[in-house]
């Protein structure tokens, strides 16, 4: 059923793509039928300025917690848009979320994503959270976004994370990778011509590849545990394969789960066996990672 709205949605799509205005409109209209599970409260927060929400499941541990940022191309998305999906992590990980709501491109280009999730970063260690019980995770550009922001925080000497979540992450704003054309046909909600308007929005004329915005040609060294997941039917699926390779020669504790024949960011998708699956090993790799 989530891949007939898909495929629908996106021969729908003019080649120009949608006005932007409607297709964040569309985004978040569409996250509002995914329904959140039971007992979880939401509250809007300003983190250290920067607009978010703590989506918190009744059986939460206060002392642990999950920063989320959401994914859109770095030009659509919200934390309405994914409400649904922290309040599923906050039930999984037993622990609460701060989603956060960066700015977006084209208004505002590379490094404001990167300087909102710092600040976000930084504001949950000023409320007194031990970085070792905190986990940063991400979807797509949202988790191209976590592996920008662990960079960042490594070159600014901050204390790192327990570790991240990066869900089909786009880290690759080059576009070089060869799924971004060899699976263009089976990905229902990514094409390469819309990666390329948003990636040109987002570096906003800065070089691509330069690694706060594509973070697979930046040093992975010293970076925290990561989980990555991603399907096979999607573009990105190199942006993870070589980022997994990259995280080696750097050193890094990487897990990476490739699911075959799953679309781009499928643990989304309430309802669905794959989705749950996924979710409840987030939960666990959180859990472990922040000493639940």
């Amino acid at each position: 059923m989530v891949a007939d709205l898909l495929r629908a949605a996106r021969a729908d799509e003019p080649p120009e793509g949608l006005p932007l205005e409607v297709s964040r409109a569309n985004m978040d209209e569409l996250a509002d039928i995914l329904p959140m599970p039971p007992d979880v409260d939401v509250t809007a927060r300003e983190a250290g300025g920067v607009p978010a929400e703590w989506v918190v499941a009744a059986d939460a541990d206060d002392d642990r917690a999950l920063l989320y940022l959401h994914g859109g191309a770095y030009t659509r998305g919200s934390v309405r848009s994914h409400r649904s999906f922290c309040g599923r992590l906050s039930v999984a990980t037993k622990a609460p979320v701060l989603a956060l709501d960066y700015r977006l491109a084209p208004e505002h280009p590379h490094p404001a994503a990167v300087d909102d999730a710092t600040t976000g970063y930084r504001w949950l260690l000023d409320e007194g959270f031990d970085p070792q019980r905190l986990v940063v995770a991400g979807d797509s550009a949202g988790g191209g976004l976590t592996a920008a922001l662990l960079l960042a925080l490594r070159a600014e000497g901050d204390r790192r994370p327990a570790g991240a979540v990066l869900l089909s992450p786009w880290v690759d704003l080059t576009l070089s990778g060869a799924s971004m054309e060899e699976r263009a046909a089976e990905d229902l909600i990514c094409s390469p011509e819309s990666l390329a308007r948003s990636a040109a929005w987002y570096a906003g004329g800065e070089d691509p590849a330069c690694p706060l915005i594509s973070p697979l040609f930046g040093d992975l060294t010293g970076l925290p545990p990561l989980l990555v997941l991603v399907g096979t039917a999607e573009v990105l699926l190199d942006d993870s394969l070589r980022f997994a390779a990259a995280a080696d020669v750097g050193g890094v504790d990487l897990t990476l789960v490739v699911e075959e024949g799953l679309l781009h960011v499928w643990p989304l998708f309430p309802g669905v066996p794959e989705s749950d699956d996924a979710v409840a090993q987030i939960g666990e790799w959180v859990r472990k990672r922040t000493g639940a």
